[in-house]
């Protein structure tokens, strides 16, 4: 049960960030990793700057969004335009 709460948070922050950050999705697939990496990035980033929001969905979901937002930041430095 555990790996598809995880695919459907990622699901959610993947989306949710890409709507903050560009104003559209990247499909679904895409969303999930993005959301997946997010939530990774956003647990280190969050985490080296003293920030704990507990296990609670709901800090787990801003958590995500905020890795996820950093992640397609980075991506979008290297993609040409």
């Amino acid at each position: 049960m555990g790996i598809v709460i995880t695919i459907l948070l990622g699901a959610l922050a993947g989306w949710l960030a890409g709507k903050l950050f560009k104003g559209s999705g990247n499909g679904l697939l895409i969303d999930i990793i993005v959301g997946i990496l997010g939530g990774f990035i956003g647990g280190n980033v969050l985490g080296w700057l003293g920030v704990n929001w507990g296990s609670t969905i709901i800090g787990q979901i801003v958590t995500a969004v905020i890795g996820a937002v950093i992640l397609l930041w980075v991506v979008s430095l290297f993609k040409k335009k």
